[in-house]
């Protein structure tokens, strides 16, 4: 069985503030350490449910978060980043199952630290009229390769955001939000335990859950949290400004659309 662990860091336990998120927080080498270690579970999970090869992409800001002398042996890692499939890099036809570990609930919904992709940038984005975050088009690019999402962990909410869009998802809550910058956390211990036996559990019934896939083809909408960042995209040509804050372009193919989103978040950026 092969495995293939997406590591995000808002919904690690322990970790509720830009403190402990961003690079230059006085608190983000303790969350490294948090998120480091709750990937080791999920490894000794993966391990003791039978797998025999283990892919940990590490998807939090920069993508390089992960400490490579603390992190468990037996797991291979993609460390960096720009990478084409972001957060999902690495995913291909090969794996069995992909777990989503220490997401968020997506932008504007309740959930500790909600946003999708860029919480500077991205307002919403909608997919064949219907809203997504990073749990759903993650969960679908996997669901390309037809790689089932098998585990969510995170709080609450990002719990239940994956079981509207996978009613069979096994998930791990690690803390409860309180509202965005709070949350009533597991101790470390609880946590990372929890994650391994729902590790366990959802790996012995992925043959039970479905790959999500969005349906194609695609018409995706981009809304920006100001005009700025529509102003700073408007130079990728496939974009069709339909209002001063959102951006609409259509693609056949879902990664083709990922893609695109990618490049307009971080064009979108430069105009900061």
């Amino acid at each position: 069985m092969k495995v293939f662990i997406s590591a995000d860091m808002e919904g690690v336990a322990g970790i509720v503030h830009g403190e402990h998120t961003g690079r230059e927080g006085r608190e983000h080498d303790r969350a490294r350490m948090l998120m480091t270690e709750e990937v080791n579970a999920a490894v000794e999970g993966a391990l003791e449910a039978g797998a025999e090869e283990i892919l940990v992409n590490d998807s939090h800001g920069t993508m390089k978060n992960l400490i490579p002398e603390m992190l468990h042996e037996e797991a291979e890692y993609i460390i960096g980043t720009p990478k084409k499939l972001a957060m999902m890099e690495g995913i291909d036809e090969s794996f069995d199952a992909a777990i989503l570990l220490g997401y968020h609930a997506r932008m504007g919904q309740d959930g500790i630290l909600n946003h999708s992709y860029s919480g500077r940038v991205v307002g919403n984005i909608k997919i064949n009229g219907v809203d997504y975050g990073e749990i759903g088009i993650n969960a679908a690019i996997a669901g390309t390769f037809k790689v089932p999402v098998v585990l969510v962990t995170g709080c609450q909410y990002a719990g239940a955001e994956a079981k509207g869009l996978i009613p069979e998802i096994e998930t791990a809550e690690v803390k409860q939000t309180v509202n965005r910058i709070t949350a009533k956390n597991l101790s470390t211990k609880k946590a990372r335990s929890l994650i391994k036996q729902s590790v366990i559990n959802s790996l012995e019934k992925r043959k039970s859950i479905k790959p999500f896939v969005i349906e194609g083809p695609y018409s995706v909408e981009l809304t920006y949290l100001h005009s700025g960042f529509a102003d700073a995209a408007e130079v990728l040509p496939i974009a069709e400004k339909i209002d001063g804050v959102t951006h609409r372009f259509e693609s056949d193919d879902f990664i083709t659309a990922f893609r695109y989103i990618r490049s307009l978040i971080n064009l979108a950026n430069s105009g900061l």
